[in-house]
């Protein structure tokens, strides 16, 4: 069956149940608007479900996917920032209590950035997007304690975490609010394998396990 057909008997499917079961829920969602408190970057790795990960429904999660799960600096250039505007949208529209920056295990991005020596950004969106993280990529190529590919993407997966929380904090209005206590900001680490989630502690550059 071609993968099209499959998504039409799985809306046919939805319509059948969980839209049924349901229903009440989703008609307040569509007359009343959203209200998530919490807004998520995730990465748009098709084994990356946030909802279901974090078992919500529908309303509950402000979901923003790109490659890598990365939160670019805040710039005032000409280009389009995808990312940047719905952030904007979660924190001043949805007024968010929550940003979540959500990494994760054997991330494509991620292992395409430190498998090549140089990404050449001549015509490759992905490359110039992950050249966010050079500067992460170069200390993690001299650090001696990453002896294997698999330390090294492990280490950028959680460092690239730590990065998109401080670009995070360059947009004025996820500032202010931080600094005023109405926002806060999480990193979390998911292992495909073992489903193990990891949060990164406040004010340091670890990350450990929520039980």
């Amino acid at each position: 069956m071609p993968a099209i057909d499959d998504l039409i008997a799985g809306y046919q499917r939805f319509r059948q149940g969980y839209y049924k079961e349901n229903r009440a829920h989703l008609v307040r969602l569509a007359r009343e608007g959203q209200s998530p408190k919490t807004a998520i970057i995730s990465c748009c790795d098709s084994r990356v479900e946030p909802s279901v990960i974090l078992d919500c429904k529908p309303g509950d999660l402000f979901v923003i996917r790109n490659v890598a799960n990365l939160v670019p600096p805040c710039e005032n250039n000409e280009s389009y920032h995808g990312t940047s505007a719905a952030l904007e949208f979660a924190v001043n529209g949805l007024e968010v209590e929550s940003i979540v920056v959500l990494g994760h295990s054997q991330c494509g991005g991620i292992k395409a950035l430190i498998d090549n020596p140089q990404f050449d950004t001549q015509d490759s969106f992905i490359s110039k997007w992950m050249n966010q993280l050079n500067q992460v990529k170069s200390q993690i190529l001299e650090n001696e304690a990453c002896t294997s590919q698999d330390q090294r993407y492990h280490a950028c997966e959680q460092q690239g975490i730590s990065r998109s929380l401080d670009n995070l904090m360059t947009f004025p209005w996820v500032q202010s609010r931080v600094e005023q206590g109405r926002l806060q900001l999480h990193g979390w680490h998911y292992d495909l394998i073992n489903a193990e989630l990891s949060a990164l502690v406040e004010n340091s550059r670890r990350f450990e396990v929520i039980s």
